[in-house]
């Protein structure tokens, strides 16, 4: 019996249950992150993280979110109320419709119910899990227009095109998962991963088969979420705080709340789509190892893999320009992933033909030389990129500064002058100073 199967026939106390199991999921995952984040990055740069509430400090998180519950709630005079108001909440609600669609083990049996570890399976759940990461950043967008401040403006303004940017990439780096799966069905997609490849030394995973698509989905999907080095939307430095600067209280913690749950779902997406999901590697898909809620254990592990990337990568690396940012996506993560598409659409075509007998290997070969003499042609006739250099041109830095000389040298300081210095009157010792005198002269009333 299928996935889909198993959950059409689920009563909907079982849903239910799935529901709140799933948002509890989410919330005690964002609570796990913030003060796992806070304790690795604390390790990273060599000082104590917290340790002072709960055993270990493991409760910091937890006193942090009663705490801003209890903050007053502000909202600034030039500000849309409604606006401002339901902006937190879009941006919640999609980050945890995006989770129904992930399975999250195999077949369980639940209070005597056969069921799969998965609130729903549809036949577009890749694009379900897509759609909702565009729908988030309309929250961001009205926050920042809402808050009636230049300095959140700016920074949704840089998160829709963060957005567009980087979801162009995604999107073409999941297309060729779902050209090698054959199917939008996320729980179809961990099956087509189970086994084994290289004579069963490596398991059958799509982050193998198609590690291209797996590191460009990787770099989009820190940039989809708005985290370092990508988080231009909430600089600090240059815009106080980006599109959250205005809210407090509540309203503050959705929109921390939105971000971690957004990596959460797409590290969860992560490991669907590139790790075999919540499979055992190597094994089979009927071995103990991948039944019953062992499926579970598995998928968080993977999960959290790529959540510590997360930490990794904000500890240990700076915040890029915007102008960096946006070539990194246009230049470099578009084209790239718009030649691998083709190359896999062209590999699987090519390998369906062969396997049907209507291409021999004599013409194989040729079409692989004729590729590979196109890429050497296009290669040799290319150009050499040779920037014309004014020798008498002064050097600048990249803000437009001029930049001193490597060759400066500073001069010698010059001599010090010798100030004559005024010499008291010998004669008369008893004398009241000029200084006394004027200042008791100013105190008196000007009667001479």
């Amino acid at each position: 019996m299928s996935t889909a199967q198993l959950l059409a026939d689920d009563p909907v106390w079982l849903v239910l249950i799935k529901v709140v199991g799933i948002f509890a999921f989410l919330v005690v995952m964002t609570l796990f992150m913030i003060n796992w984040e806070r304790k690795v990055v604390a390790r990273m740069q060599q000082r104590p993280g917290p340790n002072r509430v709960g055993p270990g400090g493991w409760l910091q998180s937890l006193a942090d979110g009663l705490k801003l519950a209890f903050k007053e709630d502000i909202r600034p005079v030039l500000a849309d109320k409604w606006v401002f108001f339901l902006a937190p909440v879009i941006s919640c609600i999609p980050a945890f419709v995006a989770f129904s669609v992930i399975p999250l083990g195999g077949k369980v049996e639940m209070f005597g119910h056969e069921t799969a570890l998965q609130l729903v399976d549809l036949p577009v759940g890749v694009l379900v899990v897509l759609a909702c990461s565009s729908l988030g950043v309309y929250g961001i967008v009205l926050a920042g227009w809402a808050s009636g401040s230049p300095y959140p403006l700016l920074g949704a303004l840089r998160s829709a095109a963060q957005v567009i940017s980087y979801e162009i990439a995604m999107g073409l780096a999941i297309v060729a998962v779902v050209m090698s799966s054959h199917s939008l069905s996320t729980a179809d997609i961990v099956g087509t991963q189970s086994g084994t490849i290289a004579w069963g030394a490596l398991p059958a995973w799509n982050a193998i088969l198609l590690p291209v698509s797996f590191i460009i989905y990787v770099i989009a999907m820190v940039g989809e979420t708005n985290r370092a080095p990508f988080d231009l939307p909430e600089a600090e430095s240059e815009l106080v705080g980006g599109f959250h600067t205005e809210y407090s209280s509540l309203k503050f913690a959705l929109f921390f709340l939105a971000e971690y749950v957004n990596m959460v779902t797409v590290s969860a997406l992560a490991t669907t789509l590139f790790l075999g999901g919540w499979q055992f590697p190597i094994v089979g898909p009927d071995h103990v190892l991948n039944s019953g809620w062992w499926g579970l254990l598995w998928f968080v592990l993977k999960t959290l893999a790529f959540l510590f990337l997360f930490i990794w990568l904000r500890g240990t690396l700076p915040r890029l320009r915007y102008d960096q940012f946006m070539r990194l996506g246009w230049k470099f993560l578009v084209p790239i992933a718009l030649f691998w598409f083709v190359a896999v659409a062209f590999t699987r075509y090519f390998n369906q033909e062969r396997m049907a007998g209507n291409i021999g290997t004599g013409l194989v070969l040729a079409v692989f030389g004729i590729v590979l003499g196109v890429i050497l042609v296009v290669a040799f006739l290319l150009p050499d990129k040779r920037e014309h250099r004014d020798p008498n041109a002064v050097p600048i830095t990249g803000g437009g500064f001029p930049v001193p000389p490597l060759d400066l040298k500073v001069p010698k300081s010059p001599p010090r002058r010798q100030v004559p210095v005024a010499t008291l009157p010998t004669a008369d010792r008893t004398a009241e100073p000029a200084a006394v005198a004027a200042s008791a002269k100013e105190a008196g009333d000007g009667d001479a």
